[in-house]
């Protein structure tokens, strides 16, 4: 699944959907008793927190999903940096209808700007250098595509977007398989019957099984997990570019640049989404109701 947003109407959809019918049950009572059905209002996002702002798209699509003649105005865009007090957007709406998109917008993108925030803080560590971090699968379900989508803002890549799109062969695939090698050569031998191409990632544990790996190929990248930082720049110079190399386990923001100077094409933080503080938002209706 891509993290476009032009190419994720259908996700969407299915999100703001079940996400409302969640939060609103059988109708806001609160804002039924208290405001005419056909009143308009105007709110503002407000920020509390420093960060990297991510999820405005998405905060423009509900509005719109809760009242198609909604008007939203950005005043940021996306992986815009931004500080206390900034107005990320308005929006004038139905009444009703932004106070039961209201806690939605902002749960969403809280989340997608605290991923992206500290995104953008791993990517600074390490923005001289020639590597790439990554994200991985440790995401909340049914809402990866929000998340990779605040990775990307945030200034950092994705990887698999799940277990479809690239081929992982990790410590319990080659201990259930019996070798590294007989699990290269499986994956290689499905891949050829089932007349895919995929990117092929295989995860070594030590310098023994690093070896075995250059001895069999026919893999895309080696990932060298949990190394210590001598024995991972001892690794990279023993590969010496033949295939991709990965850094992965305990990267944190205090050492991911101490990693990335080992050499290492990529490095994969789990961190980018399993860690990530949600950054402060606070949605304001404007007093004065518009006509």
């Amino acid at each position: 699944m891509s993290t476009n947003m032009a190419e994720l109407q259908d996700y969407l959809d299915f999100f703001v959907t079940q996400a409302l019918k969640e939060d609103v049950g059988d109708g806001d009572h609160t804002s039924l008793a208290c405001i005419p059905s056909d009143a308009r209002s105007k709110a503002r996002l407000y920020v509390k927190d420093p960060g990297v702002i991510a999820g405005m798209d998405v905060a423009a699509y509900i509005f719109r999903h809760v009242d198609p003649s909604s008007t939203f105005t950005p005043k940021v865009k996306d992986g815009q940096p931004v500080s206390y007090g900034d107005v990320a957007f308005e929006v004038e709406c139905n009444a009703q209808a932004l106070l039961r998109a209201e806690r939605l917008v902002l749960n969403t993108m809280q989340r997608m700007t605290g991923i992206a925030t500290l995104s953008n803080r791993f990517k600074f560590e390490v923005e001289d250098l020639n590597v790439t971090i990554l994200d991985t699968r440790k995401t909340t379900p049914l809402i990866r595509p929000l998340e990779k989508l605040a990775v990307k803002l945030g200034g950092c890549d994705n990887y698999r977007f799940g277990l479809f799109d690239w081929i992982m062969i990790k410590d319990n695939h080659i201990d259930a398989c019996g070798s590294i090698t007989a699990a290269i050569e499986r994956v290689a031998a499905y891949q050829k019957e089932k007349g895919t191409d995929l990117g092929v990632t295989v995860e070594v544990r030590n310098l023994v099984e690093l070896h075995e790996v250059l001895q069999v190929g026919q893999v895309t990248r080696i990932l060298l997990d949990n190394f210590e930082l001598p024995l991972m720049e001892e690794a990279v110079h023993t590969v010496n570019k033949r295939f991709e190399t990965e850094a992965s386990g305990g990267v944190n923001i205090h050492n991911v640049r101490e990693v990335a100077l080992t050499g290492v094409d990529y490095v994969s933080v789990g961190a980018l989404t399993h860690s990530a503080q949600s950054l402060d938002l606070s949605l304001k209706v404007v007093k004065e109701v518009v006509a």
